[in-house]
């Protein structure tokens, strides 16, 4: 694989990793089960989602939380590309988040972030473009 194939893997996987963070934020959490392909896992600490229906449903409710304003500041992204059709990474993320009334535009920031911890991803090029096989969260720091 030549550098500039290897540089558009890694551009494309981070993207998918930045995509994932403002469909959240921005009140299109369902959006997410898009982002994974039809097999696809999504990991927590307390719970595990197989496949894009279920992710599908664990995003909704979180889409239908309106009273939550979320922002996920990612930063460090290292993707490391396997091959054509497979990349994995990791991503640090510091998550600032309250819930208060519908529709506002400013929350308190008080004793924030929420957590600090890291995704921890593997891809996987798909006919529509390069998904998520696996998205774990990791918490390093908890408020």
């Amino acid at each position: 694989m030549d550098d500039r194939s290897r540089r558009d893997i890694e551009h494309d996987c981070e993207r998918l990793c930045h995509r994932y963070s403002h469909v959240i934020d921005f009140g299109e959490a369902a959006r997410v089960a898009e982002l994974f392909h039809e097999g696809g896992v999504w990991k927590t600490p307390e719970a595990e989602h197989v496949g894009q229906a279920a992710i599908l449903k664990a995003f909704t409710a979180r889409q239908d939380n309106t009273r939550r304003m979320s922002r996920h500041v990612c930063s460090t992204v290292v993707i490391d590309v396997i091959d054509a059709d497979h990349a994995r990474g990791v991503t640090y993320i510091q998550l600032y988040r309250h819930d208060a009334e519908p529709g506002r535009r400013v929350s308190p920031l008080a004793d924030q972030p929420v957590v600090v911890g890291e995704y921890r991803d593997t891809f996987l090029r798909t006919p529509d473009g390069w998904r998520f096989d696996r998205r774990e969260f990791r918490a390093a720091f908890v408020r």
